[in-house]
């Protein structure tokens, strides 16, 4: 018998798979505790709609991505910072700065937790960074630290 798991089930399949599963299986055990379906033209045509809006999600979220990589290759963000003497910052600059003043010069939102930076940055200078904006979309963003 076809059915459509609706959780993960360890040994059997992933939520939304289409697997044979015995009958007994499928009556006795995976339909009782709501673990499938069984794989009706209605059932599979909802499946097949769900999948369809989840990758029309995805592809938006790709195309925002995209939008917000074209912009980063044009901008070249300046901070103003406290500094020594010496070059050396005060403190240092994090990613928690570098997207709020992302968002307030550019309006561009960017998730902090997505500002790869190995380290904080403790010296004057232009210092490029990576984001990660999409799953295979890498942006790279020019960041000019200024003294105050």
């Amino acid at each position: 018998m076809k059915v459509i798991l609706l959780e993960d089930i360890k040994g059997v399949g992933k939520k939304d798979q289409v697997i044979n599963a015995s009958d007994g299986h499928a009556r006795n055990y995976l339909f009782p505790k709501k673990l499938a379906v069984e794989a009706t033209n209605e059932n599979l045509a909802r499946l097949k709609a769900k999948q369809n809006s989840i990758q029309y999600k995805k592809d938006v979220e790709k195309e925002e991505a995209i939008k917000i990589l074209n912009k980063l290759k044009e901008i070249k963000l300046q901070l103003k910072v406290k500094a020594g003497e010496n070059g050396k910052i005060f403190g240092g600059v994090t990613a928690k700065e570098i997207a709020e003043n992302l968002k307030t010069q550019y309006s561009i939102e960017v998730d902090k937790k997505k500002i790869n930076m190995s380290e904080t940055i403790k010296n004057l200078g232009i210092i490029t960074v990576d984001i990660k904006l999409y799953e295979g979309v890498i942006g790279k963003l020019k960041v000019e630290i200024l003294a105050d």
